[in-house]
């Protein structure tokens, strides 16, 4: 069987014995210095024996494991290449490799959720799956519509059926119950990498992942708001029980191939669309898309962007808050002062202690070069120069940092701002992301 949880024992055995393996490595090492970012912390060799162990494990996991290396995998272009390698590596494997449910256990799950004459519902259906996710596996098949085709006969579409993992749920807390003991490892590969809020976060939202039916809801609202839109492509929500889910199958190219082997045309064109969702989602849907990673995204042959998961979302029915454009036009502007008031009153400093406001401008005008101006190229090499500003002891940017507060409201938000900028670095995409803030966030182009 290979149902979820499947031989918790190994599974626990295997997250547990992680940080043992890098105690003893950590002892080995004793008294290796390197430069950059671990100089204070660690040698590079055991620094890339973590990686290579910790995403290996990660890599044969699913659960939690799996949730947690896709939702971490948005921030590799951040790590020195010899340590982002094996973590791709490793991230590829996950997605291609993981083991699928056996057929019995997929048409049981299908009975159980469409009924005993699941199969009436299909002109075919493809027992062997398409993809594996982190608490379901895809399945390509053909959907008899109700509706009616040209010459009067039934209309058949291409669907992908999600089907959900027996078990899914206890497993996701478990793994992710582990991997929190995991933080120290992570600093060592990236000091400064906190790793807690996004466990936290992740925990928090698998009541809401798991129910396919509320993320049919969720999909069903972005494809009303994008309904014939140019340039992105929601798929219909065709059927969906708690634990099966099905829409129309998206044909296009993934980004993570378009990271990997794609023009400049088409990395550029998806960092572009990547933007334009992120930015106009929360006014026209009232959603954000809250998993950025690159497995949930396609470029359609006509150029669109097609979106395929909505378990993950944020709701923002007011759209995005005004004071993040205000605030960010300020410091583009160079208006010290009235940055300084925007943060005080929206909680990220505090009301009574004093903040060197010049320092604070300088600390975050390095952070908004890519709407400075009116186009950016998003690079590998500017966010590793950011994470060092901003993660390395000695830096200025990282003792101002301890006067910021991220209140609890802003934390979403901020994760999957993170996230997409973390995207639009590894395809190195180049677009006026300047005018799509203008566009689209309030209160920047007022101030602007």
């Amino acid at each position: 069987m290979t149902d979820i949880p499947r031989r918790a024992v190994s599974r626990t055995a295997k997250l547990a014995a992680l940080p043992l393996g890098f105690a003893g490595r950590t002892v080995l090492g004793m008294g290796k210095r390197v430069t950059g970012l671990a100089s204070d912390v660690i040698s590079a060799e055991i620094q890339q024996r973590t990686a290579e162990q910790l995403f290996s494990v990660l890599g044969q996991l699913k659960g939690g494991a799996m949730k947690f290396g896709q939702a971490l995998s948005v921030f590799e272009a951040a790590l020195p290449e010899e340590i982002a390698a094996p973590y791709r590596q490793a991230l590829t494997k996950l997605q291609e490799a993981a083991p699928p449910l056996p057929v019995a256990t997929v048409h049981k799950v299908l009975v159980e959720q469409l009924g005993p004459d699941w199969r009436d519902r299909f002109v075919e259906f493809d027992d062997t799956p398409a993809a594996a996710a982190s608490i379901g596996q895809v399945h390509r098949a053909v959907w008899r519509d109700p509706g009616y085709g040209p010459n009067g006969g039934p209309r058949h579409r291409d669907v992908a059926v999600k089907i959900q993992y027996p078990g899914a749920g206890d497993a996701l807390l478990a793994d992710l119950k582990q991997l929190s003991r995991l933080g120290g490892m992570f600093r060592a590969i990236q000091p400064g990498l906190d790793v807690k809020p996004l466990l936290v976060e992740l925990r928090e939202r698998i009541t809401e992942e798991l129910d396919y039916e509320l993320e049919a809801e969720s999909q069903r609202a972005f494809a009303a708001a994008y309904a014939d839109d140019p340039d992105i492509y929601i798929p219909e929500v065709l059927d969906a029980s708690p634990r099966v889910l099905i829409t129309e199958w998206v044909t296009g190219t993934p980004l993570s191939e378009i990271i990997r082997e794609g023009t400049e045309e088409q990395r550029d064109r998806a960092g572009l669309l990547m933007a334009e969702l992120h930015l106009s989602a929360p006014m026209r849907a009232g959603l954000l898309h809250a998993d950025p990673h690159p497995g949930n995204f396609r470029l359609l042959p006509d150029g669109r962007l097609g979106v395929i998961d909505f378990g993950a979302v944020a709701r923002m029915p007011e759209g995005t808050p005004e004071p993040i454009g205000r605030i960010a036009a300020l410091a583009i502007r160079g208006d010290a002062d009235g940055v300084v008031a925007g943060l005080r009153e929206e909680g990220f400093v505090s009301q009574t202690e004093p903040i060197d406001a010049p320092a604070l401008l300088q600390y975050l005008q390095p952070m908004l070069a890519p709407v400075a101006e009116p186009e950016f190229r998003f690079t590998r090499a500017w966010l590793r120069a950011e994470a060092t500003r901003l993660a390395s002891p000695r830096s200025p940017a990282f003792q101002l940092s301890r006067q910021l507060n991220l209140p609890p409201s802003y934390l979403m938000i901020h994760r999957v701002t993170l996230g997409s900028i973390g995207v639009l670095c590894q395809l190195e995409a180049k677009a006026p992301y300047r005018a799509i803030l203008e566009r689209w966030l309030p209160g920047f182009a007022a101030v602007g």
